[in-house]
């Protein structure tokens, strides 16, 4: 009898035991864990990184997305399919084409529409682009993505046209003629439909074609894992989602190391072998990527002055789905939507921003204009906080004429070499954290870090900032916001993967409608970058950096007509 009573005894404190293991690792788990993925992750720490995202173009994996998680008022969820709606792709009737029937720029031309036609300034032109396929076929399909421009060498001016699809291989670009003599139009195509249908797969099914590490550190010893907005397999995982604007973020978690351990952040690098062989024949540099579209007959026209015009007294009204928003004449920006002075003196940038605090947020495209600011005004002189080169946060200061300028780059994901943890903030945490007022300018930038990512990640980004946009401008109303916009760039068969035009065009487009109807202001980069004769850069040259300048001070100081 009392054996039986004493292995009763045994049993329940062995299953006591059990039942306390059960609950310390799925507390464990709960902590570290966000959700379950197929499973394929590899360790390496130390000074490694924990890298193990699949090398093949197919994939079975459920990813973690943090996006999907996202609870939605009926409002946002109405607004965010609305934007998907506005941005949606036309797609080829077969998913399988191949590539002697993709759009070759080579076979296909554009025409000019009444070419004879007597033409004069404020006047539309209007081109018609017939595409054709590698056999010389006409396309019966539409999708392409294309780019257009008029422009004059000679006087260095230059326009972007409006591009309509008729979903039948024909294409209408739509030109508003704004200064006279002879005017050239010219036609690329950026990618081939067919090529679109592989970026829209990679932005959907491969997230993390782009991937990110973080840096864990207690005394000497240190990890380096994988992070991203998205991670796969079943490993345990530090959340970083930040707690005020609730953008997901996390790493794989250190094998030894807490998470509350971590250092810094950086870019890891940029995933090989997505496209299947076919797929790469789409995205050929000397074929089908940013190639010219020649002209069946003449392609340009003769424009006469309009009579009896002051170009002083056009109306100008800002709306940033105008179309040109501006031009390009003898090198400098004439912006259609406000009036813009051009500070060629330092003396007179300095004027503009006496006892003014500036703020710059956002990716190196903006930090351009931290860079372009300090260099040209003598008396604006940067402050060394120490920071990463070319990362920040970056400071300058004109103490005479009580002038602060600042520049922070925006919160994960993002793609600079280190940046301290300390330093990843998000634009819209900032934002609140500032009491604005008559003498504080804020410009931000966000966009180019994005495009490996669904839409929606870009969205709730824009969500977080625009709620905090609103917020400061009720409390501060005399608070001056702009917005630069997305800029075009060169581009190969690589970098198409990642940081395509058409990506960048996408979530241009998306941002532009996010930020309409706000009292927030513009500085187009897009069209100031695709209208300059000037090779496309991620980075524009100085030229095109200081008409942006430019028109970014012509907001801080508005001229007094």
């Amino acid at each position: 009898m009392w054996r039986d009573s004493f292995r009763l005894q045994i049993f329940c404190l062995l299953m006591a035991i059990l039942a306390i293991v059960v609950l310390v690792h799925n507390f464990f788990q709960l902590e570290h864990l966000d959700d379950d993925t197929v499973s394929g992750s590899n360790w390496i720490t130390e000074n490694n990184v924990q890298h193990s995202l699949s090398q093949t173009t197919k994939t079975t994996r459920k990813p973690y997305c943090g996006y999907k998680q996202q609870i939605l008022s009926k409002r946002e969820q109405a607004e965010q399919e609305s934007l998907l709606a506005a941005i949606k792709w036309p797609k080829p009737s077969d998913s399988k084409i191949a590539f002697v029937q993709s759009t070759d720029p080579a076979h296909s031309d554009f025409v000019i529409l009444k070419p004879s036609r007597f033409f004069k300034v404020g006047d539309r032109l209007e081109v018609l682009v017939r595409m054709k396929d590698f056999q010389g076929k006409p396309k019966q399909y539409g999708g392409d993505y294309l780019q257009a421009r008029i422009h004059a060498p000679l006087l260095k001016a230059g326009a972007t046209g409006r591009i309509v699809d008729c979903h039948n291989g024909l294409y209408k670009v739509f030109f508003t003629l704004l200064w006279p003599g002879e005017v050239k139009v010219s036609v690329s195509l950026v990618h081939p439909s067919e090529a679109i249908q592989v970026l829209l797969r990679l932005r959907e099914e491969r997230p993390d074609r782009v991937y990110f590490k973080s840096s864990f550190k207690s005394g000497r010893y240190s990890e380096t894992t994988e992070c991203n907005v998205c991670l796969p397999g079943d490993l345990p995982v530090c959340n970083f989602t930040d707690l005020y604007t609730g953008e997901p973020w996390f790493c794989y978690k250190p094998r030894k190391l807490s998470c509350a351990s971590r250092i810094s952040h950086a870019k890891g690098g940029y995933q090989k072998g997505l496209l299947t062989q076919e797929e790469s024949l789409f995205f050929q540099s000397d074929v089908n990527i940013k190639r010219p579209i020649l002209s069946s007959g003449p392609d340009s026209v003769i424009v006469k002055p309009k009579a009896f015009t002051d170009s002083s007294g056009m109306e100008r009204a800002e709306d940033p789905t105008a179309s040109p928003s501006g031009y390009y004449y003898e090198d400098q920006w004439r912006s259609r939507t406000h009036w813009i002075h051009h500070f060629n003196k330092s003396d007179d940038i300095t004027k503009c921003l006496q006892g003014k605090v500036i703020h710059l947020f956002g990716d190196s495209t903006i930090r351009q204009w931290f860079e372009y600011l300090t260099a040209f005004v003598p008396d604006l002189v940067e402050f060394n906080l120490g920071s990463p080169k070319n990362v920040g946060p970056f400071m300058s200061v004109d103490l005479k004429h009580n002038i602060l300028l600042k520049f922070r780059c925006h919160g994960p994901p993002i793609r600079f070499s280190t940046v301290f943890s300390s330093e990843l903030r998000y634009i819209a945490n900032e934002l609140n954290g500032i009491v604005g007022g008559r003498n504080t300018v804020i410009a931000i930038t966000i966009w180019s870090h994005f495009s490996t990512f669904p839409v929606e990640v870009y969205i709730q980004r824009l969500r977080n900032i625009r709620r905090s946009i609103i917020q400061l401008l009720d409390r501060s109303p005399k608070t001056l916001i702009i917005i630069r916009t997305a800029n075009v760039q060169e581009l190969g068969p690589e970098v198409s993967l990642f940081n395509s035009d058409w990506y960048s065009f996408q979530l241009d487009s998306v941002m532009r409608k996010m930020f309409s109807g706000i009292a927030v202001h513009f500085v187009d980069a897009w069209e100031m970058s695709l209208a300059h004769y000037l090779p496309h850069n991620l980075h524009p040259k100085e030229v095109i950096v200081k008409n942006q300048i430019d028109a970014f001070l012509s907001y801080v100081c508005p001229l007094q007509i």
